[in-house]
């Protein structure tokens, strides 16, 4: 999830090394609130870590594929898939490298992934223009005001975008929601609490629409 030195890859795969679930195994609120706004087709999941999103839009049809720094994060992704009866495709991977192919996806999802200023701009920028027109990008993560919760999330405060930031980082893209707020977020023992999350749900214009049409 979050790459930097203190989140690569060993403390992913050492914080998943349980038989539990650290974000439980149902989807995240939001996405789970805007899942039909995803066009029918190929969805990319970014920093999946366990799989609780990607296995939730594979069961509604869509051909998912999950990424994430951490191999055993992803193993328990696609045991998770097999005993709910889809499958996915995993690959592991850092985000600073990971190729998304422009023009490709009918939705990109980003469910706390949290990741410093300058990475996280390119990720986004990258995320926009991989999208197909029509297609969405769906995230939901922690915004500065978290740290006086408590609840879950990193402790850096770069690692916490502002809704404006997203929006530039975005740019190009059709905001359909966009907003700070606080709620109750129940996923596993990771994320449990009163919680500060920005919500987004951005779409690539169609062909010969721009974002002011």
């Amino acid at each position: 999830m979050a790459l930097n030195p203190a989140y690569g890859s060993e403390f992913w795969d050492h914080r998943y090394a349980t038989p539990d679930f650290v974000f439980g195994t149902e989807p995240n609120d939001f996405l789970r609130s805007v899942a039909d706004r995803i066009p029918a087709g190929p969805v990319l999941c970014l920093a999946e870590g366990e799989g609780r999103n990607a296995v939730f839009l594979a069961q509604r049809g869509h051909v998912v594929t999950a990424t994430d720094l951490s191999a055993t994060g992803l193993a328990k992704a696609r045991a998770l898939a097999a005993q709910r009866g889809v499958s996915l495709a995993t690959t592991v991977a850092d985000l600073s490298t990971f190729v998304i192919t422009p023009g490709t996806w009918s939705g990109i999802v980003a469910i706390f992934m949290h990741l410093p200023p300058v990475l996280r701009r390119d990720v986004l920028t990258r995320a926009a223009a991989g999208l197909r027109p029509g297609g969405v990008f769906v995230l939901e993560c922690y915004m500065p005001a978290q740290l006086a919760f408590g609840t879950g999330g990193p402790k850096d405060v770069e690692l916490l975008p502002t809704l404006a930031e997203l929006r530039a980082e975005l740019a190009g893209l059709e905001f359909i929601v966009g907003r700070e707020l606080e709620r109750d977020v129940h996923e596993g023992g990771g994320h449990t609490g009163r919680s500060a999350v920005v919500q987004v749900l951005a779409r690539r214009p169609e062909a010969g629409r721009s974002v002011r049409d």
